[in-house]
Parts: C-alpha cells; structure tokens; sequence
C-alpha cells in the first residue's frame, strides 16, 4: 500500500519510526517531511498530506503532530479526506469500518511506539464495511446530499 506520512516538529520521532516500521512491513512510504525537528507549522504538513491523498498519489494517510488534533484539522478542510483522530486500535478500525477514514492522526505526546503501531495496523488492515454506512460517508463530502 502506498501511504503518505507528514508531520510537525512535534512529532518528527514518531513519524521516523512509524515510516521505517512501514516500509519494512513492505508498504510504499512517502515522506511528506519536515525533515528536521526545525519548528514548523502543522497546518502546512497537514495540507500536503491531504494534497497526497486527494490526488491519488496516496492511498493512506498517517498525519501527526504532538497531540494530533491541529494536524487532522488542517487535513480535514480537503473535501476528499476523512482524517481520524486517534489514540488506541478500536478506534482505528472504527474509522475505517464505519467512516472509511483514509487518514489516520495522532499525538506523539500522547501515543508512545507500541500503541501507534497497533492504531496504523488496525487502521491498515481494517477494510470500509459499506452498507448503511456509504450514504453517511458521501455527505461528508457533498454535504448538499
């Protein structure tokens, strides 16, 4: 799977080892930056992130800064993406079984490696249930429906 990560400067040392845990499990990873621990601004990362996604360049997205809550915002105001913020693997599924989340945010204040690594597996390996649930997700972007 090809997935893009993006971060800030907060969360630089999470983002590294979520994108070489990644690649070894064999997934396509695109690092979107910063590559620095430089002070940066979330919103910036968070709009290539969703850029990558909205354009098909990606087809996943993992989305990080120190709580995770500015950098899902930012990738939210892209009408093609569905950011979810969270912080253990139950969540994760959900998003993607029932929200069909195509990004996947976190705090690397509030999320230690173990816990982040089960969030993106759960998150990875979790496929959108359908049903009952498409017409919800395509109002989230066409909100004229």
């Amino acid at each position: 799977m090809k997935i893009a990560i993006a971060s800030d400067h907060a969360a630089i040392d999470l983002k590294a080892e979520l994108a070489q845990w990644l690649r070894d499990e064999g997934h396509e990873v695109d690092d979107l930056g910063p590559a620095t621990a430089e002070r940066v601004d979330y919103p910036d990362f968070g709009y290539k992130l969703a850029t990558a996604i909205a354009s098909g360049a990606a087809t996943r997205g993992i989305a990080l800064c120190g709580s995770g809550i500015g950098i899902s915002i930012a990738v939210n105001r892209n009408p093609a993406c569905r950011a979810a913020l969270v912080s253990e693997p139950l969540s994760a599924a959900l998003a993607r079984e029932h929200n069909d989340a195509n990004v996947l945010a976190m705090g690397e204040r509030l999320v230690g490696i173990d816990m982040a690594k089960a969030c993106v597996n759960a998150f990875l390996s979790t496929d959108f249930g359908g049903g009952r649930h498409a017409g919800r997700v395509e109002k989230l972007s066409n909100p004229a429906l």
